[in-house]
């Protein structure tokens, strides 16, 4: 081959060694920023922790307990209610770092929400698995629609992050939570 050749076959390949490199040099970071979008963890969740290269430190599916927590090998029990994807990550690595790996590089993703409930004039009351972006109308639809006498303009809320879990009348596009508890009222008309 000569040097004509190579240089050519270098100018080619050379993009996609760099998106190879790149994609490899940072998959922590950038899994968190695709899959946390400040939604945080609780009881009910289920979490994939991968750390690259150590297949017996890597989860498919870990469930979030009752009590927030989680065990994790070397580290034991972890809170993880009310902490981000990227959070946990932060920590994982924190935790593993000094003792036991000499640069991890970890990935958190939440792969099943916790359910949200529907329950009142829908077709279909009961828990919903939740998934991002939901609104109301869109859960209503989830649980069967609206039946014949339901308001079809407003529903009560209670808001599983709200500490004094108040009732809230709300539009249909308001944006359902995992853990919410929705009761769709009935109309006089």
């Amino acid at each position: 081959m000569n040097s004509a050749t190579s240089t050519t076959l270098f100018h080619k390949l050379y993009p996609l060694l760099l998106v190879l490199v790149a994609s490899l040099a940072l998959p922590g970071t950038v899994r968190a920023q695709v899959y946390d979008d400040g939604y945080t963890l609780n009881a009910g969740d289920s979490v994939r922790i991968h750390v690259y290269g150590e297949e017996d430190l890597s989860f498919d599916s870990l469930l979030v307990g009752q009590n927030g927590r989680i065990s994790y090998p070397f580290l034991g029990e972890l809170t993880v209610a009310g902490k981000t994807a990227s959070q946990l990550q932060a920590e994982l690595t924190a935790g593993l770092k000094p003792d036991y790996l000499v640069d991890p590089r970890i990935s958190v993703s939440v792969i099943k929400y916790r359910s949200f409930f529907v329950n009142g004039e829908v077709n279909r009351p009961g828990g919903v698995d939740f998934q991002p972006g939901l609104t109301l109308r869109k859960a209503i639809s989830l649980a069967g629609g609206f039946t014949e006498r339901a308001n079809k303009k407003q529903a009560l809320v209670i808001s599983d992050s709200d500490p004094e879990r108040k009732e809230q009348a709300v539009g249909l596009e308001y944006k359902v939570q995992p853990g919410d508890i929705i009761t769709v009222q009935d109309t006089f008309f």
